[in-house]
Parts: C-alpha cells; structure tokens; sequence
C-alpha cells in the first residue's frame, strides 16, 4: 500500500473541497481498504467523511424516508419502522456480510462498492474494468457472473441493498461544489462497461453521496429479500431476489421483481412482474414469475445453474412477501 494523506472532514463543504486531483472518499472503508491492500487503487488522498455527523441517521417524513449515507447496514436492519413497512430492505441490510461487517458498513459504501469478479479483484490481470482491453471471464472462470445482459463485461453488481432500493423506487441525493445538488433514481445509480469500462456508477469524482429518499409504500404493500450463497454468511449473492408486492385483498394489484447477482446492475423482471399483477399470489403463480425472470438469460460456461437457482429464489420470495412461507433457511445472512 502506498503512502496517503488522510484529511478528515466534519462537514459536507468541508470534505467537497478536498475531492480533487484524485481524491477518494472514505466512509466506513469496508470495501476501499480491500481495493488497497490489493493494489488495485493507490489514492493519493483519502477523504474520511465518518464524522460528519448530518450524514447518518434515519429521518421519517409524509412522503417517507431520508436515510443519511453513513448510516450503517446494522441500524438499517434494526430500525423498527423500516422492519415493518421497508422489510425489503431490512432484509437485504441485514444479510450483507456478517454483523461486525454491518456495524461498520454504510448504506453508502454498500451502494457504490465495486464489482466482485476475481480478475478486476486481483493485480495480476489488467482487464477491461481497469482500462485496458481484455475480460478474462468470458473464457476464465466465470461461475460468479452474469447470465443476463452483461455486454462487455459479465461482472454482476454485488450490492445488496441496491435490490431492495431498486423495488422501492429509491433516489439517492449527490453533492457538488461545480454542479450543486441534484437527485438520481436508483435504476439511473449503475452503468455497464460499455461506454467507459472505468467507470461503475454515474456518481462523478466530484460528487458525494449524502442520503437516500424512499417513497411512502402504498397501502397494502408487502415486501421481502433472499439471498443465496455458497456459504450461509460472510458470502456474496450467487442469487438474491426483491420482491415488492401491492396486494388488495388476495390480489396482487402490483409486483416489483428485482434481482442481483444475474447483470451487471440490479435488473428489475417486467416479465415476472406481469404474471402476477393483477392475480392472486399462489404457489403456481409465484412459480410461473421465477420463470419469467429468466426469459433471455444467456449463461456463461460455468454459472449455468444459476438459471435453474434464481427461479426458486423468486418464488421462495414471493411467498415469503406475500406471508404464505416461512425465511428460506437455506437463504444466506
């Protein structure tokens, strides 16, 4: 690891006028701490924003909820009105990594974490995430990636928390001294290596992430996360499923299907959403929407399975929403 300036910011203004000639923003460091002992990234300055305090806390309003980015995975997931009305996203912060990583990680970290994929992970391959003009897991090993739309790159979003925000129709606020405040829809958060294979969120180096707004859910709204791994904690998603569901009654008025761990960033199924709004959730619908998630995969060489896992990931969520099954023990977190 090379040597670094540390400048710690108590104030918003304060950390933004020292994002410059490559400066790096460090909340809880979770993942920017592995990046350099790595050696994948040698910032010259970290901006340490921990301890501004504005940016961490959880903020009920008439329209909904405004959580601080330095708000950590552990407070989100205990938090008692986001546990009852946000369910979706208690789960997906409470399964994130194990608990010491949760009373550490901020909902802003975990937003903007980089890709997983081993070859972008390790300094000995310099591969198309990292400018130059090869991916080696389209003929490496891939049994982590993509199944859908992955283009240049079939590296997946590892974000947890990013599934849910997705299904809640979440923004997040960013921060500027050049281009003041201004307000991104979660779905608009990510980009693929197409244009700029660098670049893995629309958030520029100038910009801080400072909060994220959820909308009031309608009435009637249920919502759950799964997430399965290889290992039952401490493990990233090989598939994780949102499910939001709008229910009137025994019908399902609106679905919300979200996925990680299938693309590059977190993919939203209309075709799983259309086979059950309007129906009642059973058994066989819920099954039927697994399996429209799935129209258009196109697996790797290695992660075939993962075409046969999200379906049952999909459906065990819908009932789970829909309070007609129990948590999957098999689901990780």
């Amino acid at each position: 690891m090379n040597s670094f300036v540390l400048a710690n910011c108590t104030t918003v203004d304060g950390a933004l006028s020292q994002l410059r000639d490559g400066a790096v923003i460090k909340a809880g460091g979770v993942d920017l701490l592995d990046r350099m002992k790595i050696g994948i990234e040698q910032p010259s300055k970290l901006v340490n924003i921990r301890s501004i305090s504005g940016l961490r806390g959880i903020h009920q309003t008439d329209s909904g909820l405004t959580i601080g980015a330095l708000t950590t995975l552990s407070e989100i997931s205990e938090h008692p009105v986001i546990c009852k009305q946000y369910q979706i996203l208690s789960d997906a912060c409470g399964s994130a990594a194990t608990p010491h990583i949760r009373n550490m990680a901020t909902l802003g970290g975990n937003l903007l974490q980089r890709i997983q994929c081993w070859y972008y992970r390790s300094a000995d391959f310099e591969c198309l995430r990292k400018g130059k003009d090869m991916c080696f897991a389209f003929d490496g090993l891939n049994q982590y990636h993509a199944i859908m739309d992955y283009g240049a790159c079939p590296a997946v979003a590892p974000s947890s928390a990013a599934v849910a925000l997705l299904a809640l129709n979440a923004s997040v606020e960013l921060n500027s001294t050049k281009r003041g405040k201004r307000v991104l829809a979660v779905k608009d958060l990510y980009v693929t290596g197409e244009d700029d294979p660098t670049k893995f969120t629309a958030v520029g180096p100038d910009e801080l992430l400072t909060s994220i707004m959820i909308p009031k859910p309608a009435i009637g709204t249920r919502s759950a996360y799964q997430k399965y791994g290889e290992k039952e904690s401490f493990d990233w998603a090989i598939a994780d499923a949102g499910v939001l569901l709008e229910m009137d009654g025994n019908i399902c008025r609106r679905a919300v299907i979200t996925m990680g761990a299938a693309s590059p960033v977190v993919r939203r199924s209309s075709q799983a959403e259309a086979v059950l709004s309007g129906k009642p959730i059973t058994e066989a619908n819920a099954w039927a929407a697994g399996k429209a998630a799935m129209e258009g995969a196109h697996p790797l060489s290695m992660n075939a399975y993962k075409v046969e896992l999200f379906p049952v990931a999909i459906y065990r969520t819908i009932l789970l929403a829909a309070g007609q099954m129990d948590r999957d023990p098999s689901a990780a977190g």
